[in-house]
């Protein structure tokens, strides 16, 4: 199930910070089993997890990308997603979780959203 929140603008960091708490705290209920929060110049991504298809910490979420440039929160299911990481791995991507969230993050850093969307 899970639940997704965000603030976009160039707003107060206090107050980013306050209502992101109050967005996840009225998703509780959607998952139960992690929250996260990262927070960008000018944005801020939360997250609260309902752990399907792997249930370490791995699949904590907002996942960011290894340098930290690009970030993901996502609540839906990816079935083809073991052949993208395959497909992704042949390209030099490397893993920390068994989520179809990585695959996405890394996915749109490989191809884009457009080509993305497309597989």
């Amino acid at each position: 199930m899970c639940g997704i929140a965000g603030i976009v603008g160039n707003q107060d960091q206090t107050r980013v910070k306050k209502k992101l708490g109050v967005m996840l705290e009225a998703l509780k209920h959607r998952g139960p089993n992690d929250e996260g929060e990262e927070y960008w110049q000018g944005a801020a991504l939360g997250h609260r997890r309902l752990s399907i298809f792997d249930l370490s910490t791995a699949g904590h979420q907002p996942m960011i990308s290894p340098d930290g440039k690009t970030g993901i929160v996502f609540n839906g299911a990816i079935y083809n997603f073991l052949t993208l990481r395959s497909e992704l791995e042949s390209k030099g991507y490397s893993f920390k979780s068994q989520t179809d969230t990585e695959v996405l993050l890394h996915g749109f850093r490989e191809w884009g959203i457009a080509a993305l969307a497309e597989k």
